[in-house]
């Protein structure tokens, strides 16, 4: 979703065949840059410089996230040993996306991934649920057998909220726009130009064998 048009989906840019791999670029060995994703002005740092980074941008509010989620989660899982995955939940100026950035560092915070991550996306876009308040997240928490107030409260905790100011601090570094969008090792970024979630990932393991090469 973009930071203004929230309602732009990517089907209809794939229908298009905006976004499509050109046959050039197959012939040239790999995605085009200005076309399929799109290089940093300024390279943003990483967390681990002896690692490849990669940084999933995304909201639990966002419907292409939730669409995307079901293949990065095993993708991620399948990303070789010297590269990280991480995820940053984005802002964009709109109060329950704040929240959601809260809910997410949360989770993380209460090594309760496994169990919520993907719950907090069915409530939302599956089950048609808002999560905005304190009482959303602990119907959200109590219906999947987790501690509704042990996750609110590391909400509020210094550490999530610095975690929080974070993330704002690094979407804006990486001139995040829309959501989901991926960032490797500081340098690139791809995502809706890509054409589909598959071929974002595609173009993903092309900017990591980039980077790896480069070093």
């Amino acid at each position: 979703m973009k930071r203004r048009e929230f309602s732009v989906g990517l089907g209809s840019l794939g229908a298009l065949g905006v976004l499509t791999v050109a046959p050039a670029a197959q012939a040239q060995g790999g995605p085009v840059e200005g076309q399929h994703y799109k290089r940093l002005a300024q390279a943003v740092p990483v967390s681990t410089p002896d690692k490849i980074e990669v940084v999933e941008f995304f909201s639990y509010a966002c419907p292409h996230c939730n669409a995307l989620e079901p293949l990065v989660e095993p993708w991620s899982k399948r990303l070789p040993a010297d590269v990280k995955f991480r995820r940053v939940p984005v802002f964009f100026q709109r109060p329950q996306w704040e929240f959601l950035q809260s809910l997410y560092f949360a989770v993380e915070a209460t090594n309760q991934l496994d169990t919520l991550h993907r719950k907090v996306f069915a409530a939302m876009h599956v089950e048609h649920k808002n999560i905005a308040r304190d009482a959303d997240v602990l119907t959200l928490a109590t219906a999947n057998g987790a501690d509704g107030a042990k996750l609110v409260d590391a909400m509020k905790s210094f550490a999530v909220q610095t975690k929080v100011r974070q993330a704002k601090q690094l979407a804006d570094a990486y001139r995040v726009d829309a959501v989901p969008m991926l960032g490797i090792q500081g340098r690139w970024t791809t995502g809706a130009e890509a054409g589909t979630h598959e071929r974002t990932l595609l173009v993903a393991d092309y900017l990591i064998a980039q980077a790896r090469k480069q070093g």
